[in-house]
């Protein structure tokens, strides 16, 4: 039997195959269409269970010019799956905004949930899961990824972000300057595969020891454990030192900003204090 019209958001395994759900191959095999990141990635998939529904590929690349005819199979009735290279859907790809045009023209969207690796990252670092905030991929450049991680400094919960074997050690020691070498930290890679591997310590620990171990290979997302509550009341030479990093890439009144909103301490002050900093030393 064809599935009824809508589309299907259905997650798929992140790595080890057998992790498809029983109900997202029935959905994937009653499909009158796949729509897939990479039709070559997802048929090894679908070829291992069988599936031979046909694949239409749909990405950040081709989605503006794929969205009309989507949206014209649906509004002749057509079932339609979509999956990601691995995980859930629209997790770090475009598929939003599919799901908003489907919503605004009425037509069924429903999910089949399944893998994660930000949730699975998450479980498996050990680090508080009451609250977490996923940040997705940070920016390449160190001065504009320090100015994000400046973003998140105060968030009251873990923080989840996907990083590149390539950037790793870098990433990991702006985390450390921005974020305080002591907080605690794990990088997890491969996840669900073979080499799975989930290694913990403090951001200071983990950014020294991939400065030295060289590049790892594999997947990777790094989880930053909550800023510990004895550490939110800076002391006067914490806030020259976090002042003086902030002033490396941002003007004064932005660093001052900044941190205020990190602290709560008052804009002014913060802003005097850091023209005082920025004043050439000598004389």
């Amino acid at each position: 039997m064809p599935l009824s019209s809508g589309l299907y958001l259905v997650a798929t395994p992140i790595g080890n195959l057998g992790d498809i759900t029983f109900r997202a191959l029935d959905i994937l095999k009653r499909a009158d269409i796949i729509l897939c990141e990479d039709t070559r990635t997802s048929g090894k998939l679908l070829s291992r269970y069988g599936v031979k529904t046909k694949r239409i590929a749909y990405h950040e690349h081709n989605a503006a010019k794929m969205r009309p005819e989507i949206m014209e199979r649906l509004g002749k009735g057509q079932g339609l799956a979509l999956i990601s290279d691995a995980g859930t859907p629209l997790i770090n790809d475009p598929g939003y905004k599919l799901v908003r045009d489907c919503k605004a023209e009425g037509f069924n969207v429903t999910a089949a949930p399944g893998a994660s690796s930000p949730i699975v990252a998450l479980i498996l670092s050990g680090l508080p899961s009451d609250h977490f905030f996923y940040a997705g991929f940070l920016p390449p450049k160190t001065s504009a990824r320090k100015k994000e991680l400046a973003r998140f400094s105060s968030i009251p919960g873990s923080l989840i972000f996907l990083e590149s074997p390539k950037r790793l050690a870098s990433s990991l020691a702006d985390m450390a300057e921005m974020l305080g070498e002591a907080r605690e930290a794990a990088v997890t890679r491969e996840l669900t595969k073979m080499f799975e591997e989930v290694r913990t310590g403090t951001l200071g620990n983990l950014a020294a020891h991939y400065a030295t171990e060289g590049t790892p290979k594999g997947e990777i997302i790094v989880v930053v454990g909550p800023q510990n509550e004895q550490d939110a009341e800076p002391d006067a030479d914490d806030i020259d030192a976090r002042l003086t990093g902030l002033l490396k890439t941002l003007r004064t009144k932005e660093a001052a900003d900044q941190l205020a909103k990190e602290t709560g301490l008052k804009k002014r002050d913060l802003y005097n204090r850091a023209l005082e900093l920025s004043k050439p030393s000598g004389g």
